[in-house]
Order: structure tokens, then sequence, then C-alpha cells
């Protein structure tokens, strides 16, 4: 049979078919594989998620940074990255990167030979171009696929970009860890300085991570693997003319440091997280996540690890003796408002605590004593003085109920009625308003509250900066002891402007804020603003850090609460059974408030008021603060003219004995005296808790005439004898051989000599004009102690009339 010839021109127009199909397919496929790539020119054009960083106020120490995509970068200019870094990256990455395309053919026909030959997925061969194409825009997935993207993407960015801007684009985009990207945020990560600032040696160690960043992570297991490739670098460096021979014997002998990897990543991790609700709240989530904001704060870091080792073991030291687990502290500025610590629980990550809870912003727990000062302040500011005197004595409050006799019954449980106890559970009758506050006595607190007005005490300590006791129903005269609730950040600030003389600073975290360009966008302004008179303030900082005054609260503890050369103020707080614990001290530049406690609100044991569980934290925290802090004194008030009896301290006035409001209207108190002092709801039970205390501590010559409206009335005339009172050791207590003696006395006319005996035997005199309100406070040692021991305190006054009180104490 005969064969048909096979014709040429067919075979050309089969073969022209072919081609035109194959290219309308190869066409169709590049259409298919780069129709969704994303534009490389958004490398540039400020699309690049950065991360935000939180700093120290040196702006050295990184605590925290934010991203959304768990991703830390911060991109540095290509001009800032130290010319060892790029020569060492090229070396052991790609060593023709300035003289090859963007992709090396040879290269990726060696690995395409060894994945076809060994089976397998594509791989290999990828210049510094390819990799800035895979990291900055594909998906980690090893596909053929891919790989047409890959090139596709570095051929677009060598056109678009110069050989130096890709290599500035690749150093601040591949990754250096599991979530570290860029050589500035692996810099800051691992040597805990900026890129711009690393050696030789640590150069060659950022060169060496990109290959398998988890495998040679500096944090993990394989350094010895790490300083190998480290080596490696090194010796392709010296071999491509990079750096001589020296250079490469002293890199390798280098040791190098690494930073410790913060747990979870963070430091000051209340403080942080304060911070950055302060930055949503500005700035917005996306600027926050994605905006690579540099934020310098005002967190002073030697004084955070003071804080939060000093708050960590006095928490277990509480949990130990007291079965209160957790603490909080702030430490403020007070000349600046800036937030120099803050630790909000024992230890942010404990459950157990509910350690991320942060107490110091968050927490609203009840204050104790520590809002008396402002009661006292206002006060002054109708022109009381240190001087004037209370009586320190059982005192119903509820007026005019049946159910509250004013003659005080503590059994009697009605809600109705409020005669609160001191933390004592004693009465020293009449009382300096000095002594009261220093002591932080409760009785007069209350008094003081009613004489102040609630509502006046409540604007002063909004004006002060309380946030919160919105509610003044709710508290009523109970808000001395602990009726609301406040934040310990809310605290310290109002005391702060206490140690500024009545400025109100505002409070501040940041000190500046950089966006991603590095422009300033906010910085640190002193907003300031007078709330308060400075001679008010002056005479409660006088008394708060009068440490004789406050002796006979603290006694044995005193010592924690003396610095030597500072002038430190002091005020504690303890709340009903011990729930919460307080201590706020303060010096003229520096405040520091700790809170001690339970998360759950559950109380301390074994009575672990302030003095036990808050003051050491305070004390630990303050020994060591104010070494870097200046030694300066508060400046003293100027002294109070007053004339009227018990504002001016004479509470014999005319040798009778009445509450302050016989004396003083309460909305007028330097004004005339009342006409008809019963006409204040308060006046009766006043009256009546004098009466009944004098009938027990003073000699009665006369019988009490009750006033009626309208008269002034000869009130109880007493003797003119002085009266002492022992308020320590007390009564039945047991003492060692060192005894501290507390003793308040109070005369008609001024007291001459004091004498303090023990066992029968003088161990002190003590003479001299000591006027007629006087607080001795003397230690002294005991040589012979015996099982029982008679103290005895025995009181002169100018007429030489005598009187004395005595207490047993045991050894």
């Amino acid at each position: 049979m005969r064969k048909k010839k096979f014709s040429l021109k067919k075979a050309v127009w089969y073969a022209c078919l072919s081609a035109a199909l194959l290219f309308l397919f190869l066409i169709g496929a590049a259409i298919a594989v780069t129709s969704d790539l994303p534009s490389v020119t958004q490398l540039t054009s400020g699309k690049i998620s950065q991360s935000t960083k939180i700093y120290d106020r040196t702006g050295q120490i990184l605590l925290y940074e934010i991203s959304d995509s768990g991703e830390t970068r911060t991109i540095v200019p290509f001009s800032q990255m130290p010319q060892y870094l790029k020569d060492a990256t090229i070396s052991i990455e790609d060593e023709n990167f300035y003289n090859e395309p963007a992709f090396d053919w040879r290269g990726i026909a060696r690995a395409a030979l060894v994945n076809l030959t060994r089976g397998g997925i594509f791989q290999g061969g990828s210049t510094i171009t390819q990799q800035l194409a895979r990291n900055a825009f594909l998906k980690p997935e090893r596909t053929f696929l891919r790989k047409i993207k890959e090139l596709v993407l570095a051929i677009k960015l060598d056109e678009n970009y110069s050989k130096d801007e890709i290599l500035g684009l690749y150093l601040n985009q591949i990754p250096y860890g599991p979530t570290i990207y860029g050589v500035e945020a692996a810099s800051r990560a691992y040597f805990g300085k900026g890129v711009q600032d690393i050696n030789l040696a640590e150069a060659a160690i950022l060169a060496a991570l990109p290959k398998a960043p988890t495998y040679y992570s500096p944090w993990g297991s394989r350094l010895k693997d790490l300083f190998k490739r480290q080596k490696i670098v090194l010796e392709k460096m010296y071999e491509l003319g990079k750096i001589s021979k020296k250079e490469l014997d002293e890199a390798v002998a280098y040791n190098v440091s690494f930073q410790p990897k913060s747990i979870g990543g963070i430091k000051a991790p209340h403080f942080v997280m304060a911070v950055e609700d302060y930055l949503v709240q500005k700035y917005g989530e996306n600027m926050v996540n994605r905006g690579g904001l540099r934020v310098i704060t005002t967190l002073d870091w030697n004084l955070q690890e003071i804080a939060e080792k000093t708050v960590y073991d006095g928490a277990k030291r509480n949990e130990e003796l007291y079965q209160g687990k957790n603490a909080a502290l702030v430490a403020q500025d007070a000349g600046t408002g800036q937030i120099l610590a803050m630790v909000g629980s024992r230890d942010y990550f404990d459950k157990d605590v509910d350690g991320n809870f942060n107490v110091a912003t968050q927490g609203l727990r009840q204050p104790g004593s520590a809002l008396k000062p402002f009661a006292y302040l206002t006060l002054f500011q109708k022109g009381y003085s240190p001087d004037s005197v209370l009586f320190d004595v059982p005192t119903e409050f509820a007026s005019k109920n049946p159910s509250c006799p004013a003659i005080v019954d503590f059994n009697n449980e009605n809600t109705e009625c409020f005669h609160p106890q001191n933390f004592s559970n004693t009465f020293s009758g009449p009382i300096t308003l000095r002594n009261a506050l220093a002591q932080s006595v409760n009785l007069p607190a209350v008094k003081v509250l009613y004489l102040a007005g609630i509502q006046n005490v409540l604007d002063n300590l909004h004006k002060f900066g309380i946030t919160t006791l919105n509610e003044p129903n709710r508290y009523g005269l109970s808000l001395v002891l602990g009726g609301g609730e406040v934040k310990l950040f809310d605290l310290v600030g109002a005391y702060s402007v206490l140690a500024n003389e009545g400025v109100k600073r505002q409070q501040s975290l940041v000190l500046e804020v950089r966006d991603g360009n590095g422009n300033t966008i906010e910085s640190y302004e002193d907003k300031k603003e007078v709330v308060a008179d400075a001679q008010s303030v002056r005479l409660v900082n006088d008394i708060l850090s009068d440490v004789e005054a406050r002796s006979g609260l603290f006694r044995g503890g005193l010592s924690l609460t003396v610095f030597p050369e500072y002038d430190v103020a002091l005020k504690t707080g303890t709340t009903q059974d011990y729930r919460d614990a307080w201590a706020i001290g303060y010096t003229p530049t520096f405040v520091v408030g700790v809170w001690a406690g339970n998360s759950d609100n559950t109380k301390m044991q074994k009575n672990a008021g302030s003095i036990l569980a808050a003051v050491p934290i305070w004390n630990k925290f303050m020994t060591e603060a104010l070494k870097s802090q200046p030694k300066q004194t508060f400046n003293r008030p100027d002294a109070v003219p007053e004339d009227k009896p018990m504002l001016n301290g004479d509470y014999f006035y005319n040798n009778q004995l009445h509450s302050i409001l016989y004396y003083a209207d309460k909305s007028d108190p330097l004004g005339p005296q009342p006409l008809d002092p019963s006409r204040d709801p308060q006046f009766e039970n006043w009256e009546t808790g004098v009466l009944e205390w004098a009938k027990n501590n003073v000699g009665v010559v006369s019988s009490y005439s009750q006033i009626t409206p309208g008269q002034s009335g000869p009130g109880l005339q007493l003797s003119s004898l002085p009266v002492v009172k022992i308020r320590n050791p007390q009564q039945g207590g047991f003492v060692g051989s060192q005894i501290s003696v507390a003793a308040d006395i109070v005369s008609y006319f001024n007291v001459g000599k004091i004498n303090v005996y023990f066992n029968n035997q003088n161990v002190g005199s003590f003479t001299g004009s000591f006027g007629k309100n006087y607080t001795l406070n003397w230690s002294f040692t005991a040589y012979a102690l015996l099982p029982q021991n008679s103290l005895v305190v025995e009181v002169f006054d100018e007429k030489n009339q005598r009187s004395q009180d005595e207490v047993i104490v045991y050894q």
C-alpha cells in the first residue's frame, strides 16, 4: 500500500498552532497566577504594619510591644543600619546580590534538579530579593505555584527599587524570631539596644538567624549551633574581603551577651496595660496596633524593680502571717504628677490572686482612715488649728432617736444608731486636732467630718483627684472611717496635692509619643491648678510629718516611719474586719501608696491592720527609693491665732467643761458664740458624752445643768486639777526592758513638772513650761522587771496642784 507523504507545510502549521496554544496557555496561566498578587510598592507606601513600642522614661528599656498580628517590628532607615550588618547578611545569604538580577537561574536550576531527583517540594535557590518577596507578600506554603509567584514578585521588586532599597526592606521585614521581625526589633530583643549600636560580633549573630530563627534562637537550647553559624558568617565576610583577619579573630573571641527573655514578653505589666488603655482611648486601636508608635513612659525602671520585689515579698509575708495574699503599690513624682512605679498585684501571672487585675487603677477598696487628712484640711480651711480641742469620748451621732440613747451603749447594734469605737477600744478625753489626726483616732475624726461638712469634704476630695465617692447619702459620717470606695491610684494623686501645698498636677503615664515616621505627636505637659490654700495644707503636712505626735499610734513600729535626713509624712488606714490595709507616705517631692489585702475581699487574720500589713511594705520600698530622692523639708505653717475657747485649745474656760458646739457655730466657727447651741442637732449628744466622760475622769464640783434654748448655762463646773492619761503602755499590757511611755496631759493651769515612776522608783523627771495641753513621749530602760510592774506618771501644774495616772504591766 502506498504511504501518504507527510506534508512539511502541514507539520509547520501544526507546530505553529501548538506553539500558539502553548503561548496562550502560558499567558493564561501567568495571568491566573499573578492576578491576585499585591503591589510591591506598598512596602514603601506606609501600609506596612509596625508594632507600638512602650519604653521606660530613659527610652532604653523596652517594656512591651503591641501588635494586632503578634509581630514586633520597627522600621529603621537603611542609613542607620551598620555596614557590618549589611555585609554580614549579603555574605551569608546572597554574596552576588549587587551583581545579579532578581533571581539566580543557576541556583534555581540546581535546586530544581535536587528536588526532581530526590522528590519532594520545590525549595532552595533564593536570592535576597526572592526572600523579601516571599516574606513580605506570600504565605509560608511550599508549592511550585508559590515559587512562580515569588519569581514574578522578585522581578517587580527589582524593577521598582534599587539594590540598597531592596536590602533595606529585607532587613526591616524578615523574621529573626517567632514574633520578632526586622533588625531593629531583633537588636532590641536580643541585645537591649538599637541596631545602630551593635558591633561586628552581634551583627554576625543577626545575620545567622534568618536561615532558621527558631532553631538558632538566642533564647533556645542550641546556642552552640548559633555560634558555629556566627563563625561561618564571619569567615565568609573575611573570605569576601569585608573584614580583616584581626576583626575576624576579635569578633569570634567577643563574648556576646543576650538579654533575658521577659516573662510573657512584658515588663511592668500592670503599668504597661494602663498605658495601652490610655493610648487606645486617645489614638484608637488601629493606630496603636499597626501604627508603629514609639512611646516613652514616665516609668523609672529601677524603682519599678524595687517595687515589684517589695510587693511580692511583702504579700508572701502577709500570706504566711495574716492570710493576706495580695498587695499593690504606686509611686509618683509629686512635682510633676508622673507615675514612677506601679504594681497592681503581687504577680501579674498568678491566677490565684487574680494577678491580671490592677488593684491600683481598677480596684475599688475602702480606704479606712486614709481619708481623714482631707476632713481635717477642710476644717482648717474654716479657721480651726492643730491646737483646737475635741472630746474623744463615747458619742452617739444618731441624734434625737429614741432607739439610740445619748448615753452610748456599745451593745446596741441597731443599724439606725452610729456610735463608732476607736481602734484601741479606749477614749482619751480632750485631744488636740494634731494628736487626733497623727494618731488616727476615730471618734474625733467623725466630729471633724461633721464640723467640716460632709459635702465640703467630698468637694475637696474631688478637687484633689478622687474620681469616686459620688454617693454622699450612702456614706454619711462613716466616710472618714472607710465608708466609701477609692482607687489607690487616685489616693496617691490626692496625697501628692498635699505634698505640693495645694497644687494639683495631672497624673501622667506618658512623656512622649512618636508616630511610625518619627514625628512627635504627644509630649508631656505640666498641667496644674491650685485646689487648696497653702496654709491649710501646710497644717496637715506639719501634723502628718510630726514623728513625736504619731509615736503613740505606732509605738514599737515607729522606726518603720522614720528615715534619717528625710522629712516624711505618713497616714495609714485599716477597714472593718481587716479587709484592707493602707499606708500613704510622702516627702515634698515623692509620694508612695501601698494597699494590702485579698483580691476577693476576704478579711486578713490576727488583726492585720495597716501597721502590720501595709507599713512594712511601704517602709521597705521607701528605704530604697529615697536614696534617689532629694532631701527636702516641708514648709512650716504660720501660727493660727485663736481667741475662742476650744478652738484655741482651752477647754477649761471659766472652769467649765463643754463640747466644742457650745462655743462654735458649725456654719461660722470664727463668728459669735451660739446664743442657743442646742439648735445644733448634735449638741445634746456631744454634751452628754463630755459629761459621762467627766464623771469618771475629772472631779466634779457641782452638778451638770442642762442648757435650755436661749441660755448659755453654767455647764459642768470642774476642779482645776491637771488630768493625766497614760496611753502607752496600756493597762494589763506586756513590756520588755525598753519601755515607751505616751501620756496625754491637760490642765487648767500650765504644766510645770512631770515625774515618771516604775515600781516606785523615779526613772524620769522633767521640768519646764509645758503649756495646758501636752503629750509626753519618752522611753527608758527597765533594769529590774518583775512579773507585775507599776508605771506612774505624775504631773504638777504651776500652782503645784498634783495629779497622776497608773497602769499595771507585765513582763
